[in-house]
């Protein structure tokens, strides 16, 4: 195995677009283990198995896909964050890195509401 093949924990949860401590929890339930620990007990992981995790993941739950893109629709609407997040009944920060993935967030200073 090369160690180009390696991700660290932050590397794998950016190509999975999670946290690192849902990573984490994902390793301890074994949901996708780590394929090694180094000397220092820090996790690598293979990057085929990310990219195969997340593809599995994608495939499992088509109904995703759609609701991030009606949380787009409405987000583009003009419909806050926060609004869209407890429409879909999420949290703030999660609802926000969907959007950020899909579209150009606005700014503080952007005044665009829904009428």
């Amino acid at each position: 195995m090369h160690d180009d093949d390696l991700l660290t924990p932050r590397e794998a949860a950016r190509l999975l677009r999670v946290s690192v401590p849902t990573l984490a929890w994902w390793a301890r339930i074994g949901a996708l283990k780590p394929a090694l620990h180094t000397p220092g007990g820090h996790r690598r992981y293979r990057r085929a198995d990310v990219l195969a995790f997340r593809e599995s993941a994608d495939r499992e739950d088509p109904e995703r896909g759609r609701r991030e893109q009606d949380a787009v629709r409405l987000y583009e609407q003009g419909w806050s964050i926060r609004q869209v997040a407890d429409r879909f009944d999420c949290g703030y920060g999660t609802m926000r890195r969907i959007l950020m993935r899909r579209t150009t967030l606005r700014g503080p200073n952007d005044r665009h509401r829904p009428y």
